[in-house]
């Protein structure tokens, strides 16, 4: 079985601590992570350091974090959250959804290039 994927020997909610809320902060999961600094904290269990390590070097999102470190997106939200009140992450929140552009601006706009030529 060489096709199948590893399953985790821990469950996921061990990762929360038990926990069935997060702390204060509370994330989507379009919300985008990254480190607050250079040099790794000390102490962090391994789950959190995991994600801390993940995001080093760049942002992610929560979900796509979670698929990092293949755990349920709610078990990230809980690592994220106290690694942000810990100060090691920073979260922001996801840029919105673009509206859609009226279409009679978009007509008047392509009149008005083509009476410019």
């Amino acid at each position: 079985m060489t096709g199948v994927p590893r399953r985790r020997m821990v469950p996921a909610y061990l990762a929360t601590g038990g926990r069935t809320r997060p702390g204060s902060a509370g994330f989507e999961r379009l919300t985008v992570l990254y480190a607050a600094r250079a040099e790794p904290p000390y102490g962090l269990e391994h789950e959190h350091e995991r994600l801390w390590e993940l995001l080093r070097p760049g942002a992610l999102t929560v979900v796509e974090a979670a698929a990092h470190l293949r755990l349920p997106v709610s078990a990230t939200v809980f690592l994220a959250a106290d690694l942000v009140e810990a100060g090691c992450l920073n979260a922001r929140a996801p840029i919105p959804r673009a509206q859609q552009t009226d279409r009679s601006i978009v007509e008047r706009l392509l009149v008005g290039l083509r009476t410019l030529r």
